[in-house]
């Protein structure tokens, strides 16, 4: 599955990953894990996360911001408060007073 599949899941499993790049980083590591070590990811320790993600094993976590990122610039329904805040209603308004939409 390319990240940004696995991003779209999360973000329409849980909305409220959408502001938070950490915890849908640990969510998509906690099924990659899970998916590579089977029923025994509970007893995944640090040093065996750190091999895997240094073996490139698991999805980077700036692939993951960027995949995010992306998504909710393509589709607004991924978008989260923080976006809004940021870009959304501003950045719309000035597109349009300067004739772009």
């Amino acid at each position: 599955m390319k990240t940004k599949d696995k991003v779209k899941y999360w973000l329409d499993k849980y909305p409220s990953l959408k502001d938070d790049d950490n915890r849908l980083s640990a969510n998509i590591w906690g099924a990659e894990l899970t998916t590579q070590l089977g029923a025994g990811v509970n007893f995944a320790t640090a040093i065996e996360f750190l091999e895997m993600y240094g073996k490139g094993k698991l999805t980077s976590a700036p692939s993951i911001k960027r995949a995010r990122a992306k998504l909710q610039e393509e589709e607004p329904k991924y978008r989260g408060d923080k976006y809004n805040l940021r870009k959304g209603i501003l950045q719309d308004k000035w597109r349009k007073d300067l004739g772009y939409e």
